[in-house]
């Protein structure tokens, strides 16, 4: 329903000064790829190079946003498309508030993942592609959800029922399948130093 009585206010203090405080730059972390590609873990992982760093930094997972702000939806495409819209508006906040945010969502469909960027000013959204191959995250299955999708207990899972959408142009392409994950990990540092998201004192 379109919110046609209110107005957005504009206040006094701007993102760049909450970013300057904590002395970094504002910027989401989008890590998208299938179940079992290690995208959390990952995320995780360079979370923790950060924070050795001083980044103030928070990191949405997918399973977890859906013990509260998502609790109430489930798993049906529009329900999805709601959880990524959702998830989206959070991280977009965390900016404003100066953060460096990490999420770790399967969020296959491209228009998803186009709209999350749209919220947010250019350069400010970067698009982690943990692209492994289906046969490889289904032999790791450490939630036994492929399993579960192949026997029926789970309907619309991506990669058994529906597809994926690969980005078409990802700042950061990671194979997890060939490399660890602090490697991995190292990874993504090396391209925010190398685009200037660290400064110098980070490397």
């Amino acid at each position: 329903m379109p919110q046609t009585h209110l107005h957005w206010h504009h206040h006094p203090v701007q993102q760049s000064q909450r970013a300057a405080m904590k002395g970094q730059r504002a910027f989401v972390l989008w890590f998208t790829g299938l179940s079992g590609s290690g995208k959390s873990s990952i995320a995780g992982a360079v979370e923790c190079l950060l924070a050795e760093r001083g980044r103030h930094t928070y990191l949405l997972d997918g399973d977890n946003v859906r013990y509260g702000l998502c609790a109430d939806l489930g798993f049906s495409r529009a329900d999805r498309t709601e959880n990524i819209r959702r998830v989206g508006e959070v991280a977009s906040l965390m900016v404003d508030a100066g953060l460096i945010v990490l999420a770790a969502f399967i969020s296959p469909e491209r228009a998803q993942r186009k709209n999350v960027r749209q919220r947010l000013p250019a350069g400010q959204f970067i698009e982690v592609f943990v692209d492994v191959p289906l046969p490889v995250c289904e032999s790791r299955d450490v939630k036994g959800l492929y399993q579960k999708a192949r026997a029926g207990l789970i309907i619309d899972f991506t990669g058994v029922h529906s597809g994926y959408e690969a980005p078409e142009n990802p700042e950061i392409v990671i194979r997890n399948h060939q490399i660890d994950i602090d490697a991995a990990a190292a990874q993504v540092l090396d391209y925010l130093q190398r685009e200037g998201y660290l400064d110098r004192s980070d490397i």
